[in-house]
């Protein structure tokens, strides 16, 4: 679980985070969403530790970040595990010298104790084959593939993902979402995603907060989306034609 309390963070005099709250659950899918601008990639950076709030706590299952020394600092980034935007692959490495690079860096595993992980990985994400190709002969989705399991190669407590499906068609996009979840639940991870995604908020939403102009406006599930009467949720969902029709039928079906 991974705690906030009144974040606040600026830069050059202007104020981006204004005293945000929130929980981001073990074995959840927490969704960060807003509007461009809203400070959701200010925020998942804090949490990072690539910005440094301006004020307020953020704290990984009741370790205070900004307490810790700097041993201890390094110990919990060997607990994350991140899914980048563009995937960030290594392209003059193959699928698997992708994956098992944090082994390689952050432990002391013997080489046929990482290929043994990679290899286990490699086949969770359904990358079968895969192992000798590098990241220009796959697909995009494969690509993303390989990202998720070079973040959870580590075993890691957090998983962070920014845009996972950015670049991908619907159909992969859905692929993406379901195996992120799947792993999330299977290994009880506390995840956090930021996206702009409104199919991944329908279809992975179980803990969602939202971003207005730095604010949380407001927190809830994907079902609870449906329900609300809070406007500011309401405007950014409900801009789609497709969703207002959504939610009237759930209204009529209740």
């Amino acid at each position: 679980m991974i705690t906030i309390k009144d974040i606040e963070k600026s830069f050059g005099g202007s104020m981006v985070l204004k005293g945000i709250s929130a929980v981001f659950e073990t074995g959840k899918t927490n969704l960060i969403i807003g509007q461009s601008g809203s400070g959701k990639t200010v925020l998942l950076k804090s949490l990072l530790g690539i910005h440094t709030p301006d004020k307020g706590t953020i704290s990984f299952d009741g370790r205070i970040y900004s307490e810790l020394k700097d041993n201890e600092k390094r110990e919990l980034r060997t607990e994350i595990g991140m899914v980048f935007q563009g995937g960030a692959l290594f392209d003059s490495m193959t699928v698997e010298e992708n994956i098992g690079f944090p082994l390689k860096m952050f432990s002391d595993k013997s080489d046929a104790e990482i290929a043994e992980r990679v290899n286990f990985v490699i086949n969770r994400v359904h990358l079968e084959n895969a192992n000798l190709k590098k990241p220009s002969e796959i697909s995009g989705g494969m690509q993303k593939r390989v990202a998720i399991a070079r973040a959870i190669v580590n075993n890691p407590k957090y998983l962070f993902c920014d845009e996972p499906n950015s670049g991908l068609d619907p159909k992969t996009a859905i692929v993406i979402d379901n195996l992120i979840r799947e792993i999330t639940a299977e290994y009880n991870i506390t995840t956090v995603i930021n996206t702009h995604d409104m199919n991944s908020v329908m279809e992975i939403g179980e803990k969602i907060i939202f971003l207005k102009e730095g604010v949380l406006a407001w927190e809830g599930t994907k079902k609870d989306i449906f329900k609300t009467d809070n406007e500011a949720i309401v405007d950014f969902v409900y801009s789609s034609n497709l969703f207002k029709k959504i939610r009237k039928a759930q209204n009529k079906e209740e």
